[in-house]
């Protein structure tokens, strides 16, 4: 998508210029591993005008490949973000209706050559929260990608200002998660997306407890027995400048948690979660079997990102290694 933000704090009836960058959940993750130096490819669909070339141009500048985007349509989706401060929240407005991805159709895209040669596929709940098209499209993919033997993770991403196409979340999503192997959520995904919530949590007291969170993780992987490991991000929201971050991984005997970072002063939250799942990703095809060590990863590259403006999280995998060693300081680096 295309991103307008107005600069700094101010509100959207403040602003005479908007900030253009782009962004987008499945962009945001692939840029993260090609940051960490994975090879990754993104796979949408786009109009074919100036504004989606230059969405081209700067996903390719981070090393993603483009080449099974495909064209057509009329526009490409926007999103407009008012950033919040202190006590007073961020808002999002989308202008995503017939954008190309909106009108998407099974067999746009031929998935078979696709993934020849992938291992992993990642995708989040806003695709199938677009539309129909994009929701029948995700589902064949992710079946194709199960017939192949592809890992499958995905991001639940529950955005209830984009399911306004007669279809609930609850009535769509099942389907896909049933097909996927890794499972990242919230709390507030699980309760909108599958029905299930933990006891006792409260988000606005600036502590999430993880483990909480374990026996949503057991409902998940009774109710979709694919999945092979659930993690919840963890953000205990102080203020719209000020979270504690932190998740746990499930891995259906054992309950790892990370350490939790105090953020303090964000400058972009948007794009955390993803930046959390693309961390996550790299650590565990880095560290097969070291689920804690690729948790760690996670929740450190997706703290980095609260610093960094704009969707997508520009650090290096030294960067990270770095502040899970301990250093936090901030020192300059000469």
């Amino acid at each position: 998508m295309l991103r307008l933000a107005p600069p700094g704090y101010l509100r959207f009836n403040q602003a005479t210029t908007f900030t253009a960058t782009f962004g987008g959940g499945e962009a945001n993750v692939a840029v993260s591993l090609a940051n960490y130096g994975l090879p990754v490819e993104y796979v949408t669909r786009l109009p074919e005008n100036d504004i989606a070339r230059s969405c081209l141009m700067n996903l390719r500048q981070y090393g993603v490949v483009t080449d099974s985007i495909v064209f057509g349509g009329e526009r490409m989706g926007i999103y407009f973000l008012e950033a919040g401060a202190v006590s007073r929240g961020s808002k999002v407005i989308y202008d995503r209706a017939n954008s190309a991805i909106a009108a998407i159709e099974r067999g746009m895209i031929d998935w078979e050559k696709v993934f020849e040669g992938a291992t992993w596929f990642h995708w989040t709940g806003i695709t199938p929260a677009i539309s129909q098209g994009a929701a029948d499209v995700c589902l064949e993919a992710i079946q194709t990608a199960n017939q192949k033997g592809i890992t499958v993770s995905c991001d639940l991403n529950y955005r209830k200002n984009l399911w306004k196409y007669g279809k609930t979340a609850g009535e769509v999503m099942p389907d896909l998660v049933a097909c996927t192997d890794i499972i990242l959520g919230n709390e507030e995904d699980a309760e909108k997306v599958l029905g299930i919530s933990p006891e006792g949590v409260d988000v606005t007291g600036g502590h999430v407890d993880g483990a909480a969170y374990e026996s949503v993780s057991k409902q998940i992987m009774s109710g979709f027995p694919r999945c092979k490991k659930v993690i919840t991000t963890l953000r205990g929201s102080i203020n719209a400048n000020h979270n504690t971050w932190s998740g746990v991984l499930w891995d259906g005997e054992k309950l790892y948690t990370a350490n939790t970072y105090q953020i303090t002063h964000i400058v972009d939250r948007v794009g955390g979660g993803d930046s959390f799942m693309g961390g996550l990703i790299y650590g565990l095809l880095t560290w097969p079997g070291d689920d804690q060590r690729a948790l760690d990863f996670a929740v450190a590259a997706s703290c980095l990102k609260h610093t960094i403006y704009g969707d997508f999280n520009r650090v290096t995998v030294e960067e990270v290694l770095k502040l899970m060693e301990g250093d936090a300081s901030g020192r300059v680096a000469r």
